[in-house]
């Protein structure tokens, strides 16, 4: 049980995969620590809040006991809301759909980004081919064997990861004590200090 925890927690907020550093590495910021604590929600919203909320929805709906059909995954959960709100299982159905679309553009990016720094950015249309034609397969495969293939790809992405993490842990402490400095002395402006430093500026122009 926890071994499946722990696959499907990692395939749910990808924690320690370091695929989040590549998406938050696009953003525009001065301060890459603050970056970083953002980032840090993430997997406490997807597994704590909406993961836990969806267990606990399964758990007190019983629709898990019921033996005489046998669900798993969204079917399971379309059923536990489906008590509740009868007509929630369609919207769980385009919401599942979206996620799925969205997972689709998301890791697109991801093998993008990291295709052109291990290749070089005139090869990517290779990796779009081949990003393509696993999208394809992965439609005709079986959901067990996908999701096999995903936890080992995860646990592959995982252990270079973390070996960087051990690797850069004094740079990135060092950042966030400065970082938490700045912060506690007031030298690091506020949102409110910045607007108005904007607002300023804009009526000096």
């Amino acid at each position: 049980v926890i071994v499946q925890g722990v696959r499907r927690s990692a395939f749910s907020n990808e924690a320690g995969v370091g695929s989040a550093a590549i998406a938050h590495s696009a953003a525009r910021t001065d301060e890459p620590v603050r970056e970083g604590i953002v980032a840090l929600l993430e997997p406490f919203i997807d597994t704590i809040v909406i993961c836990n909320m969806t267990a606990i929805t399964i758990v007190l709906s019983g629709v898990y006991l019921d033996t005489g059909e046998a669900l798993s995954g969204v079917g399971m959960t379309a059923n536990a809301f489906a008590t509740v709100i009868g007509w929630f299982p369609a919207v769980l159905s385009i919401a599942v759909c979206l996620f799925a679309f969205s997972t689709i553009i998301s890791w697109s990016y991801y093998g993008i980004q990291s295709w052109a720094y291990l290749f070089g950015e005139r090869s990517i249309i290779v990796f779009k081919f081949i990003y393509v034609f696993c999208t394809f397969l992965g439609c005709l495969g079986t959901l067990g064997v996908i999701i096999d293939f995903s936890d080992l790809m995860l646990l592959g992405m995982c252990f270079p990861n973390l070996l960087g993490c051990y690797i850069l842990s004094n740079e990135v402490a060092a950042d966030l004590k400065d970082y938490w400095q700045r912060l506690t002395s007031g030298e690091m402006l506020t949102y409110e200090q910045q607007l108005a430093a904007v607002s300023a500026d804009d009526s000096m122009a």
